[in-house]
């Protein structure tokens, strides 16, 4: 399921936003419990937009922990950002004669939440609500990697012909980016069928699983393909990839790109390569589409390597957009 986007330039988004996450709630039968705390969140958040953002968005998406369905709530804006966000997160601090109950609340209610902001750059928010409490250390949620997403088509269209998947446990994870050729439905029918195909597959291998999504898609319009596997025990991330798709590893003192062949996959693809490099518990994994940028720097964001990956993605994502492509980014670390 493509995520929910709603933009927010007033008051009047904010039960646009909220009737958007109900209708995810009940796909998921949540109880009457869990769902009030996420109408509470996402109420507080649009209310903050509102009053302070330029270009904010919500971006709402399903995500899978361990077996458990949850729901994110991502914040993205353009604002003056918040120069001293510790206070903001305490009750009773407001700069817009509000009670300054909102980001409190949502930090109460979150089972997971995460936040950064720049001044003059703007700020980035998310929420995560599971069913259950993670905040219970009788119930740990699963090690191993945590994913973060932003996933817009373009201006104009209703679908993304951008996409991604993964397959995971404990000790490895597999993540596919595909971006289908041009935009619209036929991009999103070989996006789609990309990804299938790593749910469907056996082997999971990077060059293998090229190979398969390559026959798999010779009836659609082709995409660029990237395949990365992170293994944390051995250390190592194998990657193999074709077409225009970017694949980074990057930690406090290197930036790699993994290297992606020319070819389009579904038609013309001359050679098929796994390369392999060095994965640490501080690495942190970059994939996205060429509707992103590739002159983005994490270290012109201070401390934003150190963030949940969502943040990391919607910043990259509010910062580094082109404006007239799909855009998908993908980001991997360990929990």
């Amino acid at each position: 399921m493509q995520p929910a986007i709603i933009s927010v330039v007033d008051a009047s988004q904010v039960f646009e936003a909220r009737r958007a996450g109900l209708k995810l709630a009940e796909s998921l039968n949540w109880d009457e419990t869990l769902t009030g705390k996420l109408s509470i969140i996402l109420t507080e958040t649009g209310t903050n937009l509102a009053k302070h953002a330029k270009l904010g968005q919500i971006h709402l998406r399903i995500f899978d922990r361990g077996g458990q369905m949850g729901i994110e709530v991502l914040a993205i804006d353009r604002g003056p950002g918040v120069k001293h966000i510790d206070n903001c997160l305490k009750d009773g601090y407001s700069t817009a004669g509000s009670p300054g109950t909102g980001l409190g609340a949502i930090t109460r209610l979150a089972d997971e939440f995460d936040i950064f902001s720049q001044e003059g750059r703007g700020t980035c928010m998310v929420a995560r609500l599971l069913p259950g409490s993670s905040k219970d250390a009788s119930q740990p949620r699963g090690r191993g990697l945590l994913l973060g997403a932003v996933q817009v088509p373009v201006q104009g269209e209703t679908e993304c012909g951008d996409n991604w998947g993964v397959r995971s446990n404990g000790r490895y994870g597999v993540i596919l980016l595909a971006d289908g050729l041009g935009h619209g439905p036929g991009a999103a029918e070989a996006s789609r069928e990309a990804v299938a195909t790593l749910a469907r597959a056996r082997e999971l291998a990077p060059v293998t699983l090229l190979e398969n999504v390559h026959a798999g898609l010779r009836s659609t319009r082709g995409a660029a393909v990237a395949i990365a596997h992170i293994d944390t025990a051995s250390g190592q991330v194998r990657f193999s990839g074709a077409g225009n798709v970017s694949a980074i590893l990057v930690n406090a003192a290197n930036t790699q790109h993994m290297i992606s062949h020319n070819g389009t996959v579904g038609h013309n693809i001359r050679k098929f390569q796994e390369f392999v490099y060095p994965w640490g518990e501080k690495t942190v994994l970059v994939m996205h589409s060429d509707g992103i940028t590739t002159s983005w720097r994490l270290d012109e964001y201070p401390g934003l390597i150190n963030r949940d990956p969502s943040l990391i993605a919607a910043v990259l994502y509010r910062d580094a957009s082109r404006g007239r492509d799909d855009v998908c980014v993908v980001v991997g670390r360990e929990r």
